[in-house]
């Protein structure tokens, strides 16, 4: 059975240590186990029950106080899609599929498959140290290409340090630069010493966009868009300005209740008293919808749709963009980021996995999102929901595929 802990895959150490997807890696990391069968047939699936689907997204999307949620979900044997509840708070536009919402760390996956390019290209290596590319990194002498690609660098996650929880509380449109949101790691010492061990950084993935700016040529944006949106027909995704708080209509809102600082420490929930107001509907949530994105840059500013999420974790994972080599090489990378527990959550060359299903998790102020395909069962899953976290600490759209996987997969025998 999958069981989701609040501490996974987004941005790291505090609610921020979720936000862009860390937070979900973590808690799924704490306790995603599968209830899928190893055979890759459609004979490890259940039949598609749409009805006690749609029940289950209402009760966990009522349970958990989120305004809206949008579920695809598509299998062999059929597929069960859903447009639960609202786009803005009290409001009454549904929620629907071709609404743009932020992605957060489902970013990381373009990132990471612009920086493969470039190495099936030959212009860098995987064991290539950072610092052969950008000067100042700490120890980027004995950090390659390959570590920060799969987290274990040991370079501080900046998205941890108060200072920047604090000035998205109170500067919510401030425009981050590069360099600003490395000042912030660079202040601390190294974690761990590179490749040694495991630690989710967002540090780790602007690097990795200024290396690619460096090698291509081009703005980030526009090296995503020519190699990556243009070719797989991705006309709704973008990875926009860093002076831009805006986002394309159709757009659904997206909410948080309290703020960063108060949820940055475990167990990342409001206090007690503001959650039993927010379930009165006393308190009511903050809009994070133009809040700037532009503090996650590579590692989690990116916009998309569910229809367009869809089509990429396909891409991602079946290797459309890739040699077959290289590729295998990607889905060969990902090890388990707990080792004492071969279940949980596993993550590799720019790409996470989650039982069988290959993809990522993203989660910034406002918004949660889940996409993960799984090759040998031809099973794609997309969540968005336009509320994170929750009142209670939890990834609201990981919650929810979490449950909608338990109830597709047969259990191991």
């Amino acid at each position: 059975m999958i069981q989701l802990s609040r501490a996974g895959i987004g941005l790291s150490g505090s609610h921020i240590m979720r936000l862009l997807g860390y937070g979900m890696l973590t808690g799924i990391t704490m306790g995603f186990v599968m209830a899928c069968n190893s055979d890759a047939d459609t004979a490890a699936l259940n039949p598609i029950d749409k009805a006690q689907m749609q029940a289950t997204v209402e009760q966990l999307a009522n349970e958990m106080l989120v305004p809206g949620a949008v579920v695809i979900l598509r299998t062999p044997s059929g597929e069960f899609t859903s447009t639960y509840g609202v786009s803005s708070y009290a409001g009454s536009e549904p929620t629907s599929l071709t609404q743009h919402i932020r992605v957060g760390s489902n970013t990381k996956t373009w990132v990471g498959t612009v920086i493969l390019q470039l190495v099936q290209e030959k212009a860098l290596k995987l064991d290539d140290p950072v610092s052969l590319y950008l000067s100042g990194v700490p120890n980027g002498e004995q950090i390659t290409i390959a570590h920060l690609l799969t987290m274990r660098s040991g370079l501080h996650n900046y998205t941890t340090t108060l200072e920047l929880n604090q000035t998205l509380d109170e500067q919510p449109t401030k425009a981050w630069t590069q360099d600003e949101l490395l000042a912030l790691s660079y202040q601390y010492p190294l974690d761990f010493l590179p490749g040694t061990e495991f630690g989710y950084s967002n540090t780790n993935t602007v690097l990795l966009g200024l290396v690619a700016e460096q090698l291509d040529g081009k703005p980030l944006a526009v090296i995503m868009q020519d190699r990556l949106f243009v070719p797989l027909g991705l006309q709704h995704t973008l990875l926009p300005d860093i002076h831009s708080n805006a986002i394309p209509s159709p757009f659904s809102r997206g909410y948080m209740y309290g703020n960063n600082v108060l949820t940055m420490d475990p167990p990342y929930m409001l206090p007690e008293e503001m959650q039993t107001e927010a379930r009165a509907g006393v308190l009511a949530p903050i809009e994070q919808t133009h809040a700037n994105p532009s503090w996650g840059w590579a590692a989690g500013a990116g916009i998309s749709t569910a229809n367009d999420l869809v089509i990429w974790v396909q891409a991602l994972v079946n290797g459309d963009l890739l040699d077959a080599d290289l590729q295998q090489q990607r889905l060969n990378s990902v090890v388990a980021i707990d080792s004492s527990n071969p279940n949980s959550a596993s993550y590799g060359l720019g790409i996470a996995k989650f039982g069988q299903l290959y993809g990522h998790t993203g989660e910034l102020p406002g918004y949660n999102t889940f996409m993960g395909h799984d090759p040998d069962n031809e099973v794609t899953l997309v969540v968005w929901t336009n509320l994170a976290p929750t009142i209670d600490g939890r990834d609201p759209a990981t919650a929810i595929a979490a449950s909608l996987i338990n109830m597709l997969y047969k259990p191991s025998n």
